[in-house]
């Protein structure tokens, strides 16, 4: 895997993890989306883990 391609991986998982913050601090936060968001998290870093 290319290092561009790596350093797109590890931004996305970080954008992800800023808008899972945001979300967690909303007076009522969207469970659905929260939810969503973990697991594309989750899928990023298992591709990080598998580089």
């Amino acid at each position: 895997m290319s290092n561009s391609h790596l350093a797109a991986l590890q931004s996305r998982h970080a954008d992800i993890q800023t808008k899972i913050d945001k979300e967690e601090r909303r007076p009522a936060p969207n469970m659905t989306l929260l939810s969503q968001l973990k697991k594309q998290k989750l899928k990023l870093k298992e591709s990080l883990a598998g580089v």
